[in-house]
């Protein structure tokens, strides 16, 4: 995803789904630049659903090629404050939470981490099934992903667009 001259800027819903925590999950991203847009998903057989929240924004990142300015819309508390917040006294902390526990999906928030840091981006939190239309779109391709996973083909990676 590009736009002419400068920057591109970026819009990303993401989410993530599970049924059952653990269970079968999926993660859902709709990105749009300018007039382009595209659709990623995919699913895991076993997970949970912070794990696919995560991974929805690791995608997302993940996709785009160049530095870009990024607004991220989620409806996950623990995605946005994670990433805004918390993550800051975890690396100080050696990835230990206040209470000396190992923090957990430490493996994607480093890599979380590692590719906000290559893109200037702005968090948003999204009230999560209350009608704004990008959540519901990436909540549709997240549930596509759980389908998926539970069809057999889970842990795959689609894109459209």
């Amino acid at each position: 995803m590009s736009a002419a001259g400068g920057h591109a800027e970026v819009v990303v819903y993401a989410d993530g789904a599970c049924r059952g925590n653990p269970g079968p999950g999926g993660w859902g991203v709709w990105l749009t630049s300018g007039s382009h847009e595209k659709e990623l998903w995919g699913g895991a057989p076993q997970t949970t659903n912070n794990r696919m929240e995560l991974t929805a924004v690791i995608e997302a990142l993940a996709s785009l090629k160049r530095r870009c300015r990024v607004t991220i819309h989620t409806d996950s508390q623990y995605v946005k404050n994670g990433i805004t917040s918390w993550i800051h006294q975890w690396k100080l902390r050696g990835w230990r939470t206040a209470d000396g526990k190992p923090v957990k999906n430490a493996e994607l928030w480093a890599r979380l981490d590692q590719l906000n840091a290559g893109h200037d981006v702005h968090w948003r939190w999204v009230k999560g099934h209350a009608g704004n239309a990008g959540n519901e779109r990436a909540d549709a391709l997240a549930n596509r992903g759980v389908d998926e996973a539970i069809a057999g083909s889970g842990g795959s990676r689609h894109r459209r667009g």
